[in-house]
């Protein structure tokens, strides 16, 4: 009996336009992924525009226009923001970087929710001179700050508090946010969430409008969102805030056999929970991953193929941990494929290396391919959407990949590649 490992792509971890042609080529959005490459080169992130605008269209249809805020942290460039404003989002920035660039794309400072566990008076001072529709406070030093502004003429803002309610998920404990030890906001057990509550409602430097709970990130288990929502639901109900921000965190199958509820099936129980507990708040919620994480590969030329007999097979891609640090941070697994033969089967176990130098530099621990890959061909990474291009780096002075959005056969760059003139601009010594 054959490996099951070694079977062909599961076509669901490829975005919704995937298109094999006759000979298992792979095509999305209407364009050859080898011509992709060949015209922008590789690395490069490629991207299924309708794909994007079809999740975005999801979470909406749940959760209703204006209460879908989308994570700009899982992946954001002028043209992920406008297409995130175009389908009714709004726009959830954690830094004052994230706020200029949703600025820049022309979004409107209503639309934009500010996070942050630090956020500094800089970066305070800014959202209250444009205006920010929203923001998140997370602690009693931020409430602080926000006071010393206003009472330097700056106009109260509206804020919810972050509420942390103590629960622990199944997921890295990198990206667990919910757990009392935590960095981010307002411990529930330890009563600081009610002193939040009463300072911010009592207080003229802020217009308290609601509260906002985030229990983790990739989250498989909609059980588990019905357990940190229905610890909070009595605070929330007490509190009779007008507003409920659910947060995002929603897992995405990233390798075969791995599943996750959808944005609809997520959407759902969770306004099923807070209608059983008796929530009025109007909810929103902040999915990021879920709407950008499957809409795209990464592709990449094969360099170096090293095989060291009883051992494994090393295959050496132009890219590595600069443009994808989640396996090295998270132990995040991913698949592997030829595009010129996506549908073809994976019978050679090999890990897909990059050209770090370091020895961590892995992208695929476990990937297969093709027995008859080759130095020169270019091979892919699925559901790279999220996490990549955001949290990439000019680790050993590589220059960052390009993103380009692929739809209806047309290939638009939208971030261009980085130079060494870009790497050099701001060395000033």
């Amino acid at each position: 009996m054959s490996d099951p490992s070694s079977v062909p792509l599961p076509p669901s971890l490829l975005p919704d336009s995937a298109e094999f042609d006759e000979r298992g080529a792979l095509s999305v959005g209407g364009c050859s992924l080898l011509g992709v490459a060949e015209e922008f080169g590789t690395p490069v992130f490629v991207y299924d525009e309708a794909h994007l605008r079809a999740r975005c269209a999801e979470a909406v249809g749940v959760f209703g226009a204006g209460n879908v805020v989308y994570a700009t942290k899982a992946f954001l460039c002028r043209a992920m923001a406008r297409l995130a404003l175009e389908e009714g989002l709004r726009l959830d920035v954690a830094t004052g970087g994230e706020l200029e660039v949703a600025l820049s794309a022309g979004a409107p400072p209503d639309r934009v929710v500010l996070h942050g566990n630090n956020k500094s008076t800089a970066e305070l001072e800014r959202a209250l001179e444009v205006g920010v529709g929203r923001i998140v406070v997370d602690s009693t030093d931020e409430l602080d700050r926000i006071d010393a502004l206003v009472a330097s003429g700056a106009r109260p803002p509206r804020v919810l508090l972050r509420i942390n309610p103590g629960i622990e998920v199944h997921t890295h404990e990198h990206v667990q946010t919910g757990v009392l030890d935590s960095k981010f906001g307002f411990a529930l057990s330890t009563g600081q969430a009610d002193e939040a509550v009463r300072r911010a409602a009592g207080s003229s430097s802020v217009e308290l409008v609601g509260l906002h709970l985030h229990i983790g990130s990739q989250v498989f288990s909609v059980d588990n969102f019905a357990e940190g929502l229905r610890a909070v639901a009595p605070f929330v109900r007490d509190a009779d805030l007008p507003e409920l921000v659910v947060g995002g965190g929603l897992g995405v199958a990233y390798v075969a056999g791995e599943e996750a509820p959808t944005l609809a099936e997520w959407g759902s129980a969770v306004l099923e929970v807070c209608a059983e507990e008796g929530v009025a708040s109007e909810v929103s919620a902040e999915p990021g991953r879920a709407i950008v994480a499957s809409a795209a590969v990464t592709l990449y030329t094969v360099g170096t193929i090293k095989f060291i007999p009883g051992v494994r097979t090393y295959v050496a891609v132009d890219g590595g941990m600069s443009d994808n640090p989640r396996p090295v941070l998270y132990e995040s697994g991913y698949e592997t494929f030829l595009p010129r033969a996506a549908a073809a089967r994976r019978d050679l176990p090999v890990r897909l290396v990059g050209k770090h130098c370091e020895s961590g530099d892995l992208l695929v621990r476990d990937g297969r391919l093709p027995a008859d890959v080759a130095v020169g061909d270019v091979v892919a990474t699925p559901v790279t959407g999220a996490y990549g291009h955001s949290m990439g780096s000019n680790y050993n002075k590589v220059p960052r990949p390009p993103v380009v959005f692929v739809r209806d056969g047309a290939a638009r760059l939208v971030v261009r590649r980085e130079t060494v003139e870009d790497l050099l601009a701001t060395d000033v010594g």
